[in-house]
């Protein structure tokens, strides 16, 4: 299926939220995750069910001062 990922169009293939970020890489990254202007908390991540079309934004903390 196609969806965006921070605005660039993605092939994935898992059906969750949780496979997708497996397989762009993000297994071990902590992340923000958002999907389709809605938080999704980590917990709930292997549960919720991607759709073709769907948009993602991934957020990485950053400190500084």
């Amino acid at each position: 299926m196609k969806i965006l990922v921070n605005s660039e169009e993605r092939d994935i293939a898992g059906p969750t939220l949780a496979t997708a970020l497996d397989e762009l890489g993000y297994t071990c990254a902590v992340i923000a995750t958002a999907l389709n202007g809605r938080f999704v908390p980590a917990r709930r991540r292997a549960e919720v069910i991607l759709r073709d079309g769907d948009q993602l934004e991934l957020l990485a903390p950053m400190q500084g001062g």
